[in-house]
């Protein structure tokens, strides 16, 4: 898949996340309102922040497509970093919204009547939900989108959500249990606000420039020196900026290979990182000279060499 098919398949699932997180807001106002329920009305608020979050993962995603100018050499990926740090905090804040409403009710428990409505619109939430979330993330790790991904780890916390708040209606409705809706949406609550520490600390490591995973940096040290006219490689430094990963490297060969030989190897080495990482990859390499009697001694690890 090349860059512009990866555009496209993004902002098309953005697209469809925006839509289903309309819709479904709009049926669990309506229903929480003509049922009087509170949890009801509730998850219709927590929807609501996902239709914020799908419309800034939207916003990122279009965003991050704009190709590098002077103004953003490297390109404007890290607007994905940033909406999955802002979705992050939406999670965190949904989930003490709902804390908040469960305590209240909790308190102070009221019977309702047409509870039934309210478990099918449940049912409904959860299917789709289930469906969008694994499409957003699927494509998400398809595109190495962040943002994508971050939307649909946000829906599918949405799915626990939905099914804590159709079995305290359940509970409600079947055996008159009205403490049983709060106590199950505290729960789903401590689930939601554990998936939203977890995506806090994965975005504040990709804004703060972490180093690709060892795995990563693992099969570019593979590729270095699985050319035999790469006699060693030193300062190694990875980071990602959206879907696109930045990797520069200074890697030795000998003095007397031609600037043309050294420079198809480069080539070579930078078309073997795409391949195996995918098309949103930088690569700089700095070549150095170095005397081939040294072969044995150059081999220098990242590691040791820092």
């Amino acid at each position: 898949m090349n860059i512009v098919e990866s555009d496209v398949l993004k902002r098309r699932t953005a697209y469809l996340s925006v839509i289903s997180n309309t819709v479904l807001v709009i049926l669990k106002l309506c229903v929480g309102l003509y049922v009087g329920a509170v949890s009801l009305v509730s998850e219709a608020m927590h929807s609501g922040v996902d239709l914020i979050a799908a419309l800034i993962a939207f916003w990122a995603v279009r965003k991050a497509m704009i190709p590098p100018d002077q103004k953003y050499d490297y390109g404007y990926g890290k607007y994905e970093n940033l909406s999955s740090a802002v979705e992050a905090i939406l999670i965190v804040a949904a989930a003490v919204m709902i804390i908040y409403e469960a305590v209240d009710k909790f308190r102070a428990p009221h019977q309702m009547q047409y509870l039934q409505y309210g478990i099918l619109i449940m049912a409904v939430s959860i299917v789709i939900n289930i469906f969008v979330s694994r499409k957003l993330i699927s494509v998400g790790k398809q595109t190495d989108s962040q943002a994508l991904e971050a939307d649909g780890l946000h829906l599918q916390s949405d799915v626990w959500t939905s099914v804590g708040v159709m079995i305290g209606l359940f509970g409600m409705h079947i055996l008159g249990w009205y403490w049983l809706d709060p106590v199950v949406a505290i729960l789903v609550a401590l689930i939601i606000f554990r998936a939203g520490y977890k995506m806090i600390v994965k975005s504040t490591r990709d804004l703060t420039d972490a180093s690709l995973s060892a795995e990563y940096e693992k099969k570019i040290s593979t590729i270095f020196m699985k050319h035999k006219d790469v006699l060693g490689y030193h300062n190694l430094r990875t980071r990602s900026a959206g879907a696109y990963k930045m990797i520069d490297a200074h890697i030795s060969f000998d003095s007397n290979m031609k600037l043309g030989q050294v420079h198809a190897v480069c080539d070579a080495i930078e078309f073997e990182i795409k391949k195996a990482m995918g098309p949103t990859v930088d690569v700089i390499i700095h070549p150095e000279p170095i005397e081939k009697v040294a072969e044995d001694t150059c081999k220098i690890d990242k590691k040791e060499n820092n």
